[in-house]
C-alpha cells in the first residue's frame, strides 16, 4: 500500500472494550469526509470490531496491520 496522509491519530492502547470502539466512532464522527483516522490499539477484540463498525457506518477501512506482539494500527478513510 502506498503512503497515506494521516489527519488524526487516536491512541487507545491500554484500554479494553468497549472504550476503544466507542472512542473510535466518536472520533470518526468529528472528522471531515476524506480525512484519514489512524487508530493505535492493543486489545485483540477491538482489532476485529472496530473495522466492522467503521464499515457499517460507511467509512473505508484502508488497512488493519499488526505492528508488534499485541499491537495494531487501523487506518480508516472517513466518508
Amino acid at each position: 500500500m502506498t503512503d497515506v496522509n494521516v489527519d488524526e491519530t487516536l491512541d487507545v492502547r491500554g484500554e479494553v472494550c468497549p472504550y476503544p470502539d466507542v472512542k473510535s466512532m466518536r472520533k470518526a464522527k468529528k472528522m471531515n469526509s476524506g480525512q484519514v483516522l489512524e487508530i493505535l490499539l492493543d486489545y485483540p477484540l477491538s482489532a476485529e470490531k472496530i473495522p466492522r463498525s467503521m464499515e457499517k457506518k460507511g467509512h473505508e477501512v484502508l488497512s488493519v496491520d499488526k505492528t508488534g506482539g499485541s499491537e495494531w494500527k487501523i487506518l480508516v478513510k472517513i466518508k
